[in-house]
């Protein structure tokens, strides 16, 4: 009788680190970036138009993200896996905080302010157009702000 050759064993798989992630990351971004800039997302003209409810294709767009993001919600929660973080997404509600609300507005007029939100922002930047330089420093001090004078917070607590 021939000897047994020991059965392989798989190797226990390792996690990745952030670094190893960091592509994956670098790559969503460009296309993120790529489809913003060609739905023209990334013009003043184009979201002033939509404000103004004369054009209409980029609530087309902003539909689109809202079906995809929904849709990868729905399976996350459905699948029960753990996300990039860690924690499973649950899917609760927020509690009702009016602070919120002022959030929003504040947000909606910066959006029509600048004619940029977050993620066309950095796109612009990479547009190369200079001025959106502005609006991410103003994101940055709206971070800062919310951090130093929300009551009840600590540096300890996340903003996002």
């Amino acid at each position: 009788m021939a000897p047994r050759k020991p059965a392989l064993r798989k190797s226990p798989s390792r996690k990745k680190t952030s670094g190893e992630n960091l592509y994956v990351y670098l790559a969503f971004a460009a296309l993120f970036g790529y489809f913003l800039s060609k739905a023209r997302a990334t013009d003043y003209d184009s979201i002033m138009a939509m404000f103004l409810c004369q054009e209409f294709q980029l609530y087309g767009v902003i539909l689109t993200a809202i079906a995809v993001t929904s849709l990868g919600l729905f399976l996350l929660r459905r699948s029960g896996r753990p996300s990039l973080s860690g924690r499973v997404f649950d899917g609760q509600p927020l509690a009702w905080d009016p602070t919120r609300l002022v959030g929003a507005f504040l947000f909606g007029a910066g959006w029509a302010l600048a004619g940029t939100c977050p993620g066309t922002s950095l796109t612009q930047i990479g547009e190369g157009k200079q001025v959106a330089f502005a609006t991410v420093l103003g994101i940055g001090l709206g971070v800062w702000a919310y951090k130093k004078y929300k009551p009840g917070t600590s540096a300890k607590d996340q903003v996002c």
